[in-house]
């Protein structure tokens, strides 16, 4: 996927950020929980006691956003360019990831680093190193590797 930079909208990204940050004050301030995606969903899978109404409120809140979104705006153009098996392969390094990070992007990005937690800063910073890595690595290497082989 990649960003049509002539029809970049700041002011959107600007909204759709203070959103995500205001939604995860207001998660932290109201329910004394963080905003991370994987515990709130692995949480779900728990059936935790007293604690599924707001779990699933809140998963139910994220699949929404999308059909919401086309009420009031097109959405961009964007096309899935790879085959389900390295979608499927590339969710599970993900989830693995998540469990091992004690944490998601969403977690430690935004709300730890919000907080100032040390160890979310390192797992942010693993994150994106890993991230950029792996951007070079298939799109760069592996890529070269495969056009060299045919």
């Amino acid at each position: 996927m990649s960003i049509d930079w002539t029809h970049f909208t700041p002011l959107s990204a600007v909204a759709g950020g203070a959103l995500i940050g205001a939604s995860a004050s207001l998660l932290l301030a109201l329910n004394g929980r963080i905003a991370g995606i994987s515990g709130i969903v692995g949480g779900l899978l728990r059936f935790p006691r007293g604690d599924l109404a707001w779990r699933i409120a809140f998963v139910a809140g994220l699949a929404a956003a999308g059909p919401v979104y086309r009420l009031f705006a097109v959405p961009p153009a964007s096309g899935v360019t790879h085959s389900i098996p390295t979608l499927m392969l590339a969710g599970l390094l993900v989830g693995l990831g998540s469990r091992y990070g004690a944490g998601c992007t969403s977690g430690h990005g935004v709300c730890g680093l919000a907080r100032l937690s040390p160890r979310s800063l390192a797992a942010t910073l693993g994150f994106m190193v890993v991230g950029f890595l792996t951007v070079y690595l298939v799109r760069h290497v592996l890529a070269s590797s495969v056009g060299a082989a045919s």
